[in-house]
């Protein structure tokens, strides 16, 4: 691609969203509405408030595992000096920008744990520290007051650093060198380590310690890799979608679908062997603290929901993707793309309800409403970020090679 198209898109009116339909305070407030029924319906019908904690928990932990895959993304593509992905990262680091907004989202659950409530997280029940021996054990770690510490450090975190991203790749817009570039390479290696060590602990925090007997210590990297995997997804989604309403057309092309099916592919395959590794290791050392949490996962029904696990999160799509043809096909990128966000949040489904429903697989109002609230609240704010915004990092130095980009 010539340096004169290279121009003609950096000027061109397609890079910036205008008007989007639904304002953006609309989306939110739906969504603020979705959450108000839902507790209201779990507070006062035989529901019950856990099962509406553990299904907002549930909701909550989907669209920010996007957020989180998103900033690895951004962060990995100026730590390997990536260039094909030039013309996708502006997407990743507007998904980002709404990391605040599931902080926030996030209060009712920290607000619960300080007030001493234990629908959500048993270790927080003060009789149940002083009986309980395992939980007694872990009380310096799992108590509400360091819980809430730890949440407001993470998210904190977070936010600092896709804001430094975002505001630099925005200021190299306009810059006239490439010395926002620079910092953002140059930091681009601590950000990476705080980046996986605070994903980490998150998934340790919000997800393992809903069974506090239980611990994995690669619990973390199984939570990242599903991430990873359904950011991969979203970013084809919204270029797809971006692209059905004549955006970025000349932008992203075939080329880049290509890479990003490449790396789905990848990470799917990857969180596939992290499953596997963390299940035989478990269920071969059989120490009754560690098995218990799959047992419960063998039996009454929940065992199914682990078997469509295998196979949609790894052997459908393992054999969807495998093929170069199949890769290069954006119709084939997007219905796999959404497949796997749809098995990813089977995937938390699966790992978050067993502990307040062992007896039955269910989903219902719960599980719909707040899907459908967190969801409305998180697009609203993405479609805040969006409009106004250029969809393509228009200064970055390597944009005429991911404009040109060409697989082999």
């Amino acid at each position: 691609m010539n340096a004169t198209t290279a121009r003609q898109i950096k000027t061109s009116p397609n890079l910036r969203v205008t008007n989007l339909g639904l304002r953006p305070s609309t989306i939110i407030a739906m969504g603020l509405a979705a959450l108000v029924i839902a507790y209201l319906v779990g507070a006062f019908t035989s529901i019950g408030v856990s099962r509406f904690l553990h299904a907002y928990l549930l909701s909550l932990c989907f669209f920010l595992s996007i957020n989180l895959g998103a900033l690895f993304f951004v962060v990995l593509q100026h730590l390997t000096r990536a260039r094909w992905s030039v013309v996708i990262r502006r997407i990743a680091e507007l998904l980002t920008s709404t990391i605040p907004i599931l902080g926030l989202l996030m209060l009712p659950v920290v607000v619960a744990m300080v007030l001493g409530d234990s629908e959500l997280y048993s270790w927080n029940d003060a009789e149940l520290r002083q009986t309980d021996v395992l939980i007694k054990g872990k009380a310096a770690y799992l108590n509400a007051p360091f819980f809430a510490l730890r949440c407001l450090f993470y998210f904190a975190t977070w936010t600092a650093i896709a804001r430094f991203y975002f505001t630099k790749s925005v200021a190299q817009d306009h810059a006239v060198d490439f010395r926002p570039t620079a910092q953002m390479r140059k930091w681009s290696g601590p950000a990476m380590i705080t980046f996986a060590a605070t994903v980490n602990f998150a998934a340790f925090d919000w997800l393992m310690s809903l069974d506090p007997h239980w611990f994995s210590t690669i619990f973390g990297i199984y939570f990242f890799a599903g991430a990873v995997v359904a950011v991969l997804a979203a970013l084809t989604l919204v270029s797809a979608l971006l692209q059905r309403f004549g955006y970025l057309d000349r932008a992203i092309t075939i080329e880049h679908y290509h890479d990003l099916g490449k790396l789905l592919f990848g990470f799917m395959f990857f969180w596939a062997y992290i499953a596997f590794s963390q299940f035989l290791l478990i269920w071969y050392a059989n120490i009754p603290e560690e098995t218990v949490w799959y047992l419960h996962r063998q039996q009454h029904g929940w065992q199914y929901v682990g078997i469509l696990l295998i196979a949609g999160h790894f052997l459908l799509p393992f054999f969807g993707l495998m093929s170069r043809s199949a890769r290069r096909n954006q119709s084939v990128l997007v219905f796999w793309s959404m497949f796997l966000l749809a098995m990813h949040w089977v995937d938390l489904y699966w790992l978050a309800i067993p502990t307040v429903s062992p007896e039955r697989v269910s989903v219902g109002a719960m599980e719909l409403l707040t899907l459908l609230g967190i969801g409305a609240i998180w697009a609203g704010a993405f479609a805040g970020k969006l409009e106004g915004t250029a969809l393509v990092p228009t200064g970055d130095p390597n944009l005429g090679e991911s404009l040109a980009f060409h697989n082999v």
